[in-house]
């Protein structure tokens, strides 16, 4: 609520007309109507004043507050989206910076406001609309010290999008220090640097290390998922969860071994022969390509460690050792294909 409107609704609580508020301030009755209008503001000098006439405090009068309530932001927003529909762009943004002049610590408000009239001029042809960058820039960046971890990378997303549609691609960088490591859109917007600067090799190599690493992520997704789904007991969930991994191994390009392995433990449980056995082969034959990713198109630009033959030996060997086992797999003891594949 601006200060105007503040005066006259206290005035009217009080039943006092604009005329005899004038008379007891010292002012004319026109200069009270302008006030409650919006069209001027009360001398600083009258501020107290007008408080105590009114029995309210200064900050009630000037509105001040920390923070607002996320109902309270919306209506702002809101109001403000529909001024942009029919008043001015810049009738609107003066409107806009006065509002934040009122609730100066509001990061909600301010990130929202400066985002909502960031995109007003993308959307629309604005004249001269370098003109507003500054202050624009101003609010975002203020955001960027808050001491919410969250906000902070809110204004970092929409601080990075303003440096990269302006070609500040060194500024926009240097804003990705305000995302976490952690964040996969920290790298995701490091590709995006690289590709716009010509840096094609890197800009590669930062996608197909997201894409490897999202394979890894998904792949537990689905895992959690299926233990959900055995918890439950419910197979036929468990059973859809495992395709899903079978088809994201091949998606990614993980290679024959990773597509068939998370289907042994589900054919093992049902203790369905010729599944477990038909898995336990191929999982087999794919250790000869337990590395395919490595020389997948999707990762090319990546580099990995081509596992020593020792270690294949013995990876080999300590699957067989595990199919052993008697207390998982007896169930097949009796089976010839099992036998030979034992031997193998």
């Amino acid at each position: 609520m601006n200060i105007g409107a503040v005066i006259r609704e206290n005035r009217k609580n009080k039943n006092m007309t604009q005329e005899e508020m004038a008379s007891r301030l010292g002012v004319t009755a026109p200069a009270v109507n302008k006030w409650e209008n919006g069209n001027s503001m009360p001398d600083i000098m009258l501020l107290a004043p007008i408080a105590r006439l009114l029995d309210i405090t200064l900050d009630t009068l000037l509105s001040f507050r920390e923070e607002l309530t996320a109902e309270e932001v919306s209506s702002f927003i809101e109001e403000a989206d529909g001024r942009l529909k029919k008043e001015s762009y810049e009738d609107v943004f003066n409107w806009a910076k006065k509002i934040l002049q009122l609730y100066p610590n509001c990061e909600s408000l301010i990130l929202q406001m400066a985002t909502i009239l960031d995109a007003q001029r993308i959307i629309k042809d604005i004249p001269d609309c370098e003109k507003y960058d500054d202050y624009i820039y101003d609010c975002y960046n203020r955001i960027l010290y808050s001491k919410d971890e969250n906000m902070r990378k809110r204004a970092a997303d929409v601080l990075f999008g303003f440096y990269v549609r302006k070609k500040q691609y060194e500024k926009a960088e240097e804003v990705l220090e305000y995302i976490s490591e952690q964040n996969p859109e920290r790298k995701r917007k490091q590709a995006q640097i690289y590709s716009e600067t010509g840096r094609i090799q890197e800009a590669y190599q930062t996608y197909e290390e997201l894409l490897f690493s999202g394979y890894q992520i998904m792949s537990a997704v689905f895992h959690g998922m299926y233990m959900l789904a055995l918890q439950d007991k419910n197979m036929e969930k468990a059973h859809a969860f495992a395709d899903k991994q079978t088809e994201l191994a091949a998606l990614f390009e993980m290679g024959r071994y990773h597509e068939r392995a998370c289907k042994l433990e589900l054919a093992t449980l049902e203790q369905d022969v010729n599944a477990t056995i038909d898995i336990m082969e191929k999982m087999l034959a794919g250790l000869s390509d337990i590395n395919h990713f490595s020389k997948a198109a999707l990762y090319e630009h990546m580099t990995f460690q081509e596992p020593r033959e020792e270690f294949m030996h013995e990876l080999r060997d300590n699957l067989l050792a595990c199919f052993s086992d008697e207390e998982t797999y007896g169930f097949l003891k009796e089976d010839k294909r099992y036998q030979e594949l034992l031997k193998s």
